[in-house]
């Protein structure tokens, strides 16, 4: 049972970086604010190599490598048109500093999450960051006061894809720990859900 949840999960986060690579390159933009996109790509070049590294035969390396080369894509989309999102009363020279300077933070912060908590860190960090994101995309909709770069499959796939390993560490194996991460991260996801849906009929009228 919780092996086909994870996989579902899995794949419902699939669909969210193949939908924001896409919709990325159409509309010019970024979907993923750089603060969980960072945390992101480090953990998972990370736990990859981790794991292949300990079962080269085990799938969960290669299947965390999966979203890892998506999410290349993902920070691509970012390279491209985040400048233009970038604060106007910061010098834009400053741009690539400050992802250098992110990227550093989330590089400590994954290092010192595994160091901590060895290869159970995988699920902690996981959850922690995935609650920083479904914030980050709540205050990404507020600034921009638009859906650019933001739909409902996105929004809908990262609630199930976080729901299911809920159900599965929180549950199934009862880690209090990342049943309260989820229940949380349940909750800011509806929100964004909420918000989200609701801003895209206000264009929609407008227009």
């Amino acid at each position: 049972m919780a092996i086909y949840l994870s996989l579902i999960a899995w794949f419902c986060w699939v669909i969210v970086y193949v939908e924001m690579i896409r919709i990325g390159f159409k509309e010019k933009t970024y979907g993923m604010p750089i603060f969980a996109l960072a945390l992101n790509l480090v953990w998972e070049i990370l736990y990859s190599v981790v794991s292949i590294k300990n079962d080269f035969k085990n799938p969960q390396g290669w299947l965390i490598l999966v979203w890892f080369l998506l999410d290349i894509l993902v920070f691509y989309t970012y390279l491209l048109y985040g400048k233009k999102h970038f604060p106007k009363y910061i010098n834009q020279k400053y741009f690539k500093s400050w992802i250098m300077i992110i990227f550093l933070m989330a590089f400590v912060v994954q290092i010192s999450f595994f160091i901590e908590f060895g290869r159970a860190a995988i699920f902690y960090s996981a959850f922690i960051q995935n609650l920083i994101m479904s914030i980050a995309f709540i205050n990404m909709l507020y600034i921009r006061k638009d859906a650019n770069g933001q739909n409902l499959i996105i929004a809908f796939m990262k609630w199930i894809g976080t729901l299911l390993p809920t159900i599965v560490y929180g549950v199934i194996y009862s880690n209090q720990l990342c049943l309260i991460l989820g229940i949380l991260c349940f909750i800011f996801d509806i929100i964004y859900i909420y918000y989200l849906t609701i801003t895209i009929k206000d264009v929609s009228s407008y227009y």
